[in-house]
């Protein structure tokens, strides 16, 4: 038996090409009070046609109707949970939006002078210097992007320091529990990658790690907590490894949601991370728009942080283009400045004591979930686990299903689905993330939803393989989908 679909939840809505009826308009006009224009002599025959061809033909009430039912299909953070691990698709606060849209801050323009700038500017100092204080480095750049960018950022000024120390050496190290990015920043950046198993507790190995660093390597990118949910408990001793011949460590600080208010990374050897501002602090994830990923470096790094960099001038901010050693510009203007300031206004909201509460939340829940799911999924690294847990399909597959088949059940079940076959070091993996914003009540409906999908498997496999059911497009060949796309409807 089949779970039922939400209610208010219309699958099966009609294409308005399907709905149009000849002779049908949206808009009701009076009668010209004014001389007719040929259309044609006012704006050239070539301009104008007598129609669009195929355009479908209805009432204003039947388009009205038509784009608010599609918008039921839409899977939201204010409609439910988002499980994906890694990507922390958590809840955010709206009073961080309002903060974001007040017209002196959503109206200011890139363009205009200095002077009319000190209040955006003022934010973006205060905002460095916060982020500086959470991870115990000594300077922030908020140019970047995203993640990558700021993982390629890093990586650029590294690369400065070394070639100005003499010799910005060839390779760098990365865990196989590090994030998919950090290798393709490496070899962006110009240097090979050399890849370091993990360890059978889910960590990095240092006694590989031992062997491998010489006079080549510049540096070690780490995901702490890493893809697997777990803390790198080896850290310190990396650093120092890393630190003795040299070389530079560079931590992924996308993860931070599990160590905020707990433990900064500035303090066990990291030289140089980057920050997720739209995953940690605030911003929505997803959906295309606008990221932000600051880069918090040591004092060595400070030289070749990218330009401008904020400075007071008596009074008043001032940008400072004149940095002999910087990298460069790595984006127009200062940052995504919408995000930052959200960042900010969530930073003051918590304080240092709501930031680790934050964290400790994340973890709860992330063991909560853990502990419920474990006797139903295989889990295959016992370490203790941060911010998310990964699971594998190692028991549902004996049965022929598999993770994707879970999480295509899991849609009928009215949730979206966690992260599927990720980290790659865990085969038919099950990637949870349920964020510090997820409620007990919220969590035991998740948990209760996959504990049901894990019995199915066991009872009934061959229903779990055809999910989902509850949606308009049943299960499709996702093969061909990728191969031979579709990507022009043609009227009958």
């Amino acid at each position: 038996m089949t779970p039922r679909v939400q209610p208010h939840i219309s699958l099966h809505e009609p294409l308005l090409f399907e709905r149009s009826s000849p002779g049908k308009v949206a808009y009701q006009l009076p009668e010209l009070d004014v001389p007719a224009v040929d259309s044609s002599e006012a704006l050239g025959a070539e301009n104008v046609r007598a129609e669009i061809e195929g355009f479908p033909e209805v009432s204003e009430v039947e388009a009205i109707r038509h784009y608010t039912r599609l918008s039921t299909w839409n899977y939201a953070i204010d409609y439910g949970m988002y499980p994906l691990g890694s990507c922390t698709m958590k809840y955010n606060p709206r009073v961080n939006e309002v903060v974001a849209r007040l017209d002196g801050l959503a109206w200011a323009h890139p363009y205009q002078p200095e002077a009319l700038s000190q209040g955006s500017m003022e934010i973006m100092a205060r905002l460095e210097a916060a982020l500086a204080e959470i991870t115990g480095m000594d300077a922030v750049t908020l140019q970047p992007a995203a993640g990558a960018q700021g993982e390629l950022t890093a990586i650029l000024m590294m690369r400065a320091l070394l070639a100005k120390r003499g010799n910005p050496r060839k390779k760098i190290l990365i865990p196989d529990s590090a994030h998919g990015t950090n290798p393709a920043s490496a070899a962006i950046a110009g240097y090979a990658v050399e890849n370091i198993k993990s360890s059978e507790t889910g960590v990095l190995d240092v006694s590989a790690l031992e062997r491998i660093v010489n006079e080549d390597v510049a540096a070690l990118m780490v995901t702490n907590p890493n893809t697997l949910g777990v803390f790198e408990e080896n850290i310190l001793r990396a650093a120092d490894i890393l630190h003795a011949k040299g070389a530079l460590l560079y931590m992924d600080g996308a993860n931070m949601n599990a160590l905020m208010g707990i433990a900064r990374p500035g303090d066990f050897g990291v030289d140089a991370l980057h920050l997720n501002l739209h995953k940690t602090f605030s911003t929505p994830h997803g959906g295309g728009g606008p990221g932000a990923g600051p880069v918090a470096v040591k004092k060595a790094l400070e030289p070749f942080l990218p330009l401008p960099r904020l400075k007071r001038s008596g009074k008043k901010w001032a940008y400072d283009y004149k940095r002999k050693y910087s990298v460069g510009r790595v984006r127009a203007f200062y940052g995504s400045s919408g995000v930052l300031v959200r960042a900010l206004a969530y930073i003051l909201a918590n304080g240092g004591p709501g930031l680790r509460k934050v964290s400790t939340d994340a973890v709860l829940n992330a063991n909560y979930l853990r502990k419920r799911l474990e006797p139903f999924y295989d889990l295959p690294y016992t370490s203790h686990s941060m911010h998310e847990v990964v699971f594998s399909d190692e028991r549902q597959a004996k049965q022929g299903v598999h993770t994707g088949d879970i999480a295509k059940r899991l849609i009928d079940y009215g949730f979206h689905p966690y992260t599927v076959s990720f980290p790659l070091i865990v085969h038919g993996a099950l990637m949870i993330e349920p964020t510090e914003t997820e409620t007990k009540h919220e969590l035991d409906r998740f948990t209760d939803a996959m504990i049901s999908i894990a019995k199915e498997v066991e009872t009934d496999p061959q229903m779990v393989k055809n999910a989902p059911y509850g949606t308009r497009t049943s299960r499709v060949d996702e093969v061909a989908a990728a191969r031979k796309p579709v990507l022009r409807w043609k009227p009958g």
